[in-house]
């Protein structure tokens, strides 16, 4: 596998955004999503100043990481850990404050490339597609043992399909003749349970499906929802955070909580505003911010991608 085809997406105004909170000496930046370590690498490079946090949940992304960055030495510490404990990571490691945070949400192109992971609906593997595969059930467990009504809920609410009653009525009629353990299998049922109009909309039909899978088994959006904040929290006042996120679910989340952070929390009707109900953020991109066509061109999965970004300006009122 090829490393330097690994495009990151969005990386120059991901760096552009965050550079001005960069740009001084000591200034720590977290990585909440380093993957192959595209992003991380292009942060330390463009700034020599910077020391980088990075986490991973998957070992095997932290392996091939580590050997990328190891000519960087110690400015660079990689992390086993989900995002949602950035706070207990830098307890650990006696940060108080960072000037700069990175999540880029996409499922890193290692996993989607490796096809024994199950996370691709494009080649036939085993229904995996846990991000950290020491712990918690495969998407094959959750297909084979969730109640119907539950699997109906996270199809619609994870993946956004409107056909989730069909598609499920086959997986339980399916789960029951035989387990499902392999993706081939319930690609070719889903596309046999959608309505011939279904088909003809936007892609492989077992998109959603896959997608809703994966956000479940990793309990993407809760981590989501609270790594957020807490990553907001972690900066220091004049720090940056960007967001690259790749679905509408996520993507409204982070808008929520910037929106939130951007409004000020004063009872309505106030002559003046006092110091602790005016806004923690100021919002740096005008809704989310698109990847060019010509960065799409050059990698096609950078097409969904959206980025918004954030500037700490004031501390949280005691």
């Amino acid at each position: 596998m090829s490393q330097s085809r690994h495009v990151p997406v969005m990386l120059q105004r991901c760096l552009d955004l965050l550079a001005p909170a960069l740009e001084g000496p000591e200034a720590v930046v977290v990585d909440c999503t380093l993957g192959l370590g595209g992003h991380s690498e292009a942060l330390l490079e463009r700034f020599p100043g910077a020391r980088l946090v990075a986490l991973d949940r998957d070992k095997e992304a932290l392996r091939l990481s580590g050997e990328r960055l190891a000519s960087y030495g110690e400015r660079a510490t990689l992390v086993h850990a989900v995002y949602d404990e950035l706070p207990e990571v830098l307890d650990k490691l006696g940060i108080a404050r960072v000037q700069g945070v990175l999540f880029d949400l996409g499922v890193s192109s290692m996993q989607l490339d490796e096809a024994d992971r199950g996370f691709a609906y494009a080649q036939d593997a085993p229904l995996d597609m846990r991000m950290d595969q020491t712990t918690g059930a495969s998407a094959a467990e959750v297909l084979n043992t969730y109640p119907p009504g539950e699997l109906v809920r996270i199809l619609r609410a994870y993946g956004e399909e409107n056909q989730a009653k069909r598609i499920v009525a086959a997986v339980v009629r399916e789960r029951e003749k035989e387990p499902f353990s392999n993706s081939a299998r319930l690609v070719e049922l889903i596309r046999d349970a959608l309505p011939q109009a279904a088909k003809r909309t936007g892609g492989n039909p077992a998109k959603r499906t896959f997608q809703a899978l994966r956000i479940e088994v990793n309990g993407e959006l809760s981590v989501l929802e609270r790594a957020i904040p807490a990553a907001v929290k972690a900066l220091d006042v004049g720090g940056r955070i960007a967001v690259l996120s790749y679905h509408s679910l996520e993507d409204r989340l982070v808008k929520q909580v910037f929106a939130a952070g951007a409004a000020t929390t004063a009872p309505p009707g106030l002559p003046v505003v006092p110091e602790r109900y005016q806004p923690r953020l100021k919002l740096l991109t005008r809704g989310a911010e698109l990847p060019t066509e010509e960065e799409i061109a050059e990698n096609r999965r950078a097409a969904p991608a959206r980025l918004r970004g954030a500037q700490r300006i004031r501390e949280d009122a005691e």
